[in-house]
């Protein structure tokens, strides 16, 4: 059974996403701030937390970054700011998904069970041995380390998924809805924004080899290369 902590300092949305949690199977806790959340997590192991962005004594980004110094556990944002520069804020920190409120709970649990899904099978899928020379761009997918020009890239962990699925697609055309689906392995409850959030991120990430990445306008995007 997986394990959510649900963390926001509004009593009635942690009761409605719990009602809709332990509908789905799943075993909830809750915190009601940051700091709490924080000393939760350390103690115990969760499969995703649900964290809100404004909260008394520490904010959900701020708690974010104390438990990932723990543990890499998976994290759906909840805000009442839907602005690009929250988003890419939050995406930065490792973030794995966002969601604008008022929020439909049923999205919000089918967005859960592709963010565990995701997430575990990535953990527990055979290692790619694919390594790939791109002039000065060196990406080896086992070891998840991506050079630029000899220089180690800092990159999130949805920055390297994405930059895989579209080398490993090479030269082939990719919607939006294809990257949602297969990256963050969801469809319609995607929003497209999310993607070009995290392909203007890749992009910086890369440098000069962001190039390599090309636009497909009122499509989506192609890793283009010889």
């Amino acid at each position: 059974m997986s394990r959510i902590l649900i963390v926001d300092d509004e009593i009635n949305i942690r009761k409605v996403v719990r009602e809709y949690a332990e509908f789905e199977g799943y075993e909830v806790e809750e915190a009601e701030n940051g700091m709490e959340a924080v000393s939760i997590a350390k103690e115990k192991d969760f499969d995703i937390i649900i964290m809100d962005v404004m909260m008394p004594r520490l904010d959900g980004y701020s708690a974010v970054k104390e438990i990932h110094k723990y543990k890499q556990i998976p994290v759906i944002m909840l805000s009442a700011r839907g602005e690009e520069y929250d988003k890419l804020f939050g995406f930065e920190i490792g973030v794995d998904d966002y969601v604008v409120k008022p929020f439909s709970p049923k999205e919000l649990m089918a967005r859960v069970k592709a963010v565990i899904k995701r997430n575990t099978s990535s953990s527990s899928g055979s290692k790619n041995s694919d390594r790939y020379v791109f002039e000065g761009l060196e990406i080896d997918m086992s070891g998840r380390e991506v050079y630029v020009n000899g220089v180690r890239a800092s990159m999130t962990p949805k920055e390297y998924d994405l930059l895989f699925y579209l080398v490993r697609n090479k030269n082939i055309a990719l919607t939006r809805d294809k990257l949602l689906e297969e990256v963050w392995g969801y469809d319609f409850f995607g929003d497209d924004r999310t993607v070009d959030t995290h392909i203007k991120m890749l992009r910086n990430s890369l440098g000069e080899y962001r190039k390599f990445i090309v636009t497909l306008r009122g499509m989506g995007y192609k890793f283009e290369a010889n």
